[in-house]
């Protein structure tokens, strides 16, 4: 399956250098090709922590539906390992 090309744009970031010895240091002690990969990957990871903050909020803010006892966490339980020797 041939890999997709997604379209990337320039963005220069200037920084102090402690930050600057800080993100080389994150590159090369994590494997990242590149200080761009590097930074992706935590505009990724902060996007994905916003996408959750937004769902925790949401429900939290959303009606309750039922009472979570211990008879509810035994049928989940029951319902997962039912699942799982599938």
């Amino acid at each position: 399956m041939p890999a997709t090309i997604v379209p990337m744009t320039t963005m220069n970031v200037s920084l102090p250098d402690e930050l600057k010895a800080f993100v080389d240091q994150q590159v090369a002690a994590h494997g990242y090709a590149s200080t761009s990969e590097y930074l992706r990957d935590l505009i990724r990871k902060q996007r994905d922590i916003e996408q959750l903050r937004e769902m925790l909020l949401e429900g939290a803010s959303s009606p309750v539906v039922g009472e979570m006892d211990a008879a509810y966490f035994d049928r989940l339980r029951h319902r997962a390992r039912t699942r799982a020797r599938k």
